[in-house]
């Protein structure tokens, strides 16, 4: 599987799924107002999400985890399973929320606080759609810390899995190029760490999650920790 990338072909389409109607408004006002982007549905709850993903097919969708009929966790695995271009930005009350990492896990691209600046919720929305999707590293570093790899962390199954045999597939450099996007890094911080073009950078991200079976490269991250192949060295991140 490849990253799919909005490439400006008309405006970014977004679907809003909160079962709070004045915090659609307000996110519909903050989106709306800016060129190239245009709300194309609301969801009130995950089943609608779902289904108006389906029949909208919208580029990004804001994801609210608590909502009634079936959460937004469930939700972004059931648009994850679909294999749909869509991608999902999980949006959460506070950052070490296990609600965000259980959305990473069902695959969603990225999550935000619901209190979130204007600014960062545009430009968060707009690295998400182009598939080049580094939000705020720091603390998905930190949020997959806390329930992946931590000694205390909430259990998952028996802890992180044994190294993946599909890693024996990837090239030197592609497990190279798999670390730093594990750290974080954008493809431009890739090309300059490796002396690569950002082209090259690209193709090995494509060839490693196509090799890997993964959604993109927030998904990457997850498996990251979640294989074991990256260790935490710092424990202040």
């Amino acid at each position: 599987m490849s990253e799919t990338e909005h490439h400006g072909e008309g405006p970014l389409r977004l679907l809003l799924a909160d079962d709070q109607p004045l915090l659609r408004m307000g996110f519909r006002l903050v989106l709306e107002s800016e060129d190239g982007i245009e709300v194309v549905g609301e969801a009130g709850n995950g089943a609608e999400a779902v289904r108006l993903t389906e029949s909208l097919r919208p580029d990004v969708v804001l994801m609210d985890v608590r909502m009634p009929v079936m959460d937004g966790i469930e939700a972004t695995r059931r648009i994850a399973a679909a294999h749909s271009p869509a991608r999902v930005i999980i949006l959460t009350t506070f950052d070490l929320d296990e609600y965000a990492f259980s959305g990473l896990q069902a695959g969603a691209s990225a999550f935000l606080l619901k209190d979130v600046a204007p600014a960062e919720l545009v430009q968060a929305v707009r690295l998400v759609a182009s598939g080049d999707a580094v939000v705020s590293p720091r603390v998905t570093q930190r949020l997959l810390e806390t329930y992946v790899r931590s000694p205390g962390a909430p259990a998952r199954g028996n802890g992180p899995a044994a190294p993946d045999p599909l890693l024996k597939d990837l090239t030197p450099r592609e497990l190279e190029v798999l670390r730093a996007i594990c750290e974080g890094l954008s493809n431009a911080e890739i090309a300059q760490r490796f002396f690569l073009s950002e082209a090259t950078v690209k193709s090995h991200v494509r060839r490693i999650l196509t090799k890997l079976h993964l959604r993109d490269r927030v998904q990457a991250v997850v498996y990251g920790y979640e294989t074991g192949l990256i260790i935490p060295s710092n424990p202040d991140y």
